[in-house]
């Protein structure tokens, strides 16, 4: 059974930084695709990010149009770990961070939530002034 934990999330200033961390257990990190679904209050999930394996270490990251050239999607597999780095924050960033993951290879469609599952409780980003 895999587990996720979400860490990093807090409060920042518009225009700011924060780096979540999704602390994997229980699955074989290193070829699971991974990937980072938000949440706004009254708002539906939405995909920000995925990692897929691909073949002898490499990986393919995929990114919702909004925050493609601010947030990176990266791994750790010595830490099982997977991080979210979220520069240049703006108040629309504001929602519930959720890590998922899958250990499927087929029939994949990365941005859809139904493709992962397995997910975290989510870590609470809120950017404001």
């Amino acid at each position: 059974q895999v587990q996720l934990v979400e860490t990093g999330g807090g409060w920042v200033q518009p225009g700011g930084s924060l780096r979540l961390s999704c602390a994997a257990s229980g699955g074989t990190f290193n070829t699971d695709t991974m990937a980072w679904f938000r949440q706004a209050p009254g708002k539906e999930r939405l995909f920000v990010a995925a990692h897929k394996w691909i073949e002898r270490k490499s990986y393919y990251a995929e990114y919702e149009r909004s925050v493609k050239g601010r947030f990176t999607i990266s791994r750790d597999n010595a830490e099982n770990t997977l991080y979210l780095q979220m520069n240049h924050l703006n108040p629309e960033d504001t929602a519930v961070y959720y890590c998922a993951a899958t250990q499927r290879h087929t029939d994949v469609r990365l941005s859809l939530g139904d493709s992962y599952d397995y997910w975290g409780r989510g870590t609470q980003v809120t950017v404001s002034s």
